[in-house]
């Protein structure tokens, strides 16, 4: 007989207002503006849509027709030239958008032996280089199909939204030998519970209003990520720790974010 690996825990983290302060998929909008991939009407569309996220988050049936809607987009697209616009913008449009308090929480699970991983309904072009940005290498995100070309074709392979996250979730829990009872799940949407309800610890993040209630009435923790904080390579002195207040529940915590101080700018 086959001795069993012991299983291991894992953290599972929602991207979109939950490690970062707004949509990855919107973010790239003027980058993809600028190299002419997106008409000033796509922009228009892509900046009221921006707006509104942040205002309310999206439904089901939103998310359905942004799916359709950027399958129609992309289409025709050369994936090869879009991995490189969002190489070349990532620290422009991204970073700024970082939560310091989602960097924290994913130090945390790292130094206690979890296998940290994003989960996102955006494409993998956009969410793998924001993962390895914030030192995650393991992503779970939509797929888009494409051609011999490589092209992008309006077919996916994997669409990582509502229940699509948590099948996803335990298809990689049952490959990696992941303990999905043991394990964490960070998200804001309400379109995220079978995500939550498919770890052992679910933690709501910035929650829209149904999902504020979802996580009073099943008593699970809700954190508030208020401070976007600048990536800078860590070297030289170590980082100046910064207590920033979370609130869990209806009680507050201080956790201890690691921050690099700027340095001045010469004149």
């Amino acid at each position: 007989f086959r001795s069993r690996m012991p299983m291991t825990e894992a953290a599972f983290f929602d991207l979109d207002k939950t490690i970062i302060a707004g949509s990855s998929s919107l973010a790239f909008g003027k980058p993809l503006y600028r190299a002419g991939f997106l008409g000033k009407g796509h922009l228009l569309r892509l900046g009221i849509g921006q707006f509104t996220y942040m205002l309310f988050g999206a439904d089901e049936d939103t998310l359905e027709r942004v799916r359709d809607g950027m399958l129609d987009l992309v289409s025709g697209w050369h994936k090869a030239e879009i991995d490189a616009i969002v190489a070349q913008t990532l620290d422009e449009v991204i970073e700024p958008l970082v939560f310091a308090e989602a960097l924290f929480l994913i130090d945390e699970h790292m130094r206690s032996g979890r296998k940290v991983y994003v989960v996102s309904a955006s494409p993998e072009e956009f969410v793998t280089p924001i993962a390895r940005m914030v030192g995650i290498d393991n992503v779970i995100a939509t797929k888009i199909r494409t051609d011999g070309l490589g092209r992008f074709v309006p077919e996916l392979d994997q669409y990582v939204m509502g229940p699509g996250k948590a099948d996803a979730m335990r298809e990689v829990a049952e490959r990696d030998g992941i303990d999905l009872e043991g394990s964490y799940a960070y998200t804001d949407s309400f379109t995220d519970m079978p995500m939550l309800e498919a770890v052992g610890n679910p933690v709501v993040v910035n929650p829209e209003k149904e999902l504020r209630e979802a996580a009073e009435e099943n008593e699970w923790p809700i954190l508030e990520f208020q401070r976007p904080v600048s990536l800078e390579p860590r070297v030289q002195a170590p980082p100046k720790r910064v207590w920033i207040p979370v609130v869990v529940g209806v009680g507050t915590i201080a956790i201890a974010v690691a921050l690099s101080k700027r340095r001045p700018v010469s004149s």
